[in-house]
């Protein structure tokens, strides 16, 4: 079994309609800055370790990237330091964006 789940952009919708996900944006900060799920934050190498310290282990983690090939990876490491419910978003940001 996977470390993590696929994620459309129609899921992540219906899904914040009933729950109020994290999720976590691995953009670099301008691009992050630029345009941005709501209620998303920018994980960086220098929040990392805070983030994992305050987050809810047991609520679902969506992971975003440009176009959801990094985010995979950082799902599975997500995953792997005790979160327990974990997506990749299908397409990264740029879907996000296209359906708008």
């Amino acid at each position: 079994m996977s470390a993590f789940q696929h994620l459309s952009v129609n899921q992540l919708i219906q899904m914040s309609e009933q729950s109020q996900p994290q999720i976590v944006d691995i953009r670099d900060a301008a691009s992050f800055e630029a345009g941005n799920i709501p209620q998303s934050i920018n994980l960086t190498n220098e929040n990392l370790a805070k983030f994992i310290g305050d987050a809810d282990m047991d609520q679902p983690l969506v992971v975003v990237c440009y176009h959801g090939i990094s985010s995979q990876s950082a799902a599975t490491y997500l995953n792997e330091q005790g979160f327990d419910d974990v997506y990749s978003l299908d397409g990264g940001f740029q879907a996000w964006r296209e359906q708008l």
